[in-house]
């Protein structure tokens, strides 16, 4: 690779990021955590305006969901009920602030998650499932905590799920 900042490609720049990642804090738990956060919190704000126009192009063309099952689609038509504000500006302010909101809680999961299985792995000295089962259980619960209807059996069952998928994709790293 070039380190001639001229003649370098943005391939090459896409590429330094798998080397060296994008923060450097000072500290490997804190680039993790801010690494993950901040790619996951792009992801959740994709997948929340891809959604939200996902529903309103279905809305706008008259589609009927009714044999989609409401988990899929959500109980409600849109996941952002004050994006059918009285102005297109009330609608773009309620769609950026839901967005955020959502941002937020995929990278608090993601930098949590990170965070939680680097600092397991460096009190245990080794990174296997036991550690995943349980940062994916403290994660799934406090995501569970940043829902509106957060009830106890809501937490227990996020808790559960989290350590279930987490404990899974590390038993099947490298089996694929």
């Amino acid at each position: 690779m070039s380190s001639n900042l001229e003649t370098r490609s943005l391939l090459d720049e896409f590429r330094s990021f798998d080397k060296g990642g994008f923060f450097d804090l000072g500290h490997p738990l804190l680039n993790r955590i801010t690494e993950s956060f901040v790619k996951a919190a792009g992801i959740g704000a994709v997948q929340a305006v891809s959604r939200e126009a996902y529903f309103t192009a279905v809305e706008g063309a008259g589609v009927d969901t009714g044999g989609v099952p409401p988990e899929i689609t959500g109980s409600k038509k849109h996941r952002f009920p004050d994006l059918r504000g009285e102005t297109n500006r009330k609608s773009v302010e309620a769609l950026v602030k839901n967005t955020g909101k959502e941002s937020l809680q995929w990278g608090l999961a993601a930098g949590m998650y990170s965070g939680l299985t680097y600092g397991l792995k460096e009190a245990r000295g080794t990174h296997d499932w036991k550690n995943s089962a349980v940062a994916g259980a403290i994660t799934g619960a406090a995501l569970a905590l940043t829902s509106d209807d957060s009830s106890h059996e809501q937490i227990v069952q996020c808790a559960i799920t989290g350590a279930a998928i987490s404990t899974a994709a590390n038993l099947l790293t490298g089996i694929f």
